[in-house]
């Protein structure tokens, strides 16, 4: 290594396999490359946001396995065998997701640039099943940082959409419960 390439040329990539958006994908990957560089350099998917490339402000906010990660810490050789969901794999073709549907409702945006880390910590939120009051849908969702300050519409926006998801839940365990 010298100052003029840093990066050494003898460092053999790693094959990993994932599930992205719902289709299955086969790639090779350098052990230093994050999660965030994969999805936006790589693979095309800029709707994950790079804001600070420090953890702090959710900006790059996707689901792995259903829970809400930082893009930008997670390195991507640590997806292998994972399924990811990004801001572009939540709609149903045409049909957006409830959680967007209810982000558009309530203007829950300004410059539009932490929305997808903050719809994506939305539905991981929602996933968990924890949050029940205003109170705590502030305090999980505290990890996605709004410049613009569109909070109040942000959590308008959450607060419409969580009852969905425990219908939902609730829906699957007692459809569960009869074919038992």
């Amino acid at each position: 290594m010298n100052a003029t390439n840093p990066i050494p040329k003898d460092v053999a990539g790693h094959a990993i396999s994932l599930t992205l958006n719902g289709q299955l994908r086969q790639l090779d990957v350098q052990p230093w490359t994050t999660l965030l560089d994969l999805l936006r350099d790589r693979l095309d998917l800029v709707g994950t946001k790079k804001g600070c490339d420090h953890g702090q402000c959710g900006a790059c906010t996707v689901l792995r396995d259903g829970k809400r990660i930082n893009a930008c810490l997670t390195l991507a050789i640590m997806c292998d065998g994972a399924e990811l969901t990004t801001i572009e794999g939540l709609a149903d073709g045409d049909t957006l997701h409830p959680m967007q549907q209810a982000f558009i409702k309530h203007d829950a945006f300004q410059c539009g640039y932490c929305t997808p880390g903050q719809i994506c910590s939305a539905v991981g939120l929602a996933n968990e099943g924890r949050a029940s009051t205003r109170a705590e849908i502030q305090e999980l969702m505290s990890g996605n940082l709004c410049r613009c300050g569109a909070y109040s519409n942000i959590l308008a926006a959450v607060e419409e959409a969580l009852p969905q998801f425990h219908d939902a839940t609730h829906t699957q365990t007692q459809e569960q419960k009869v074919s038992a």
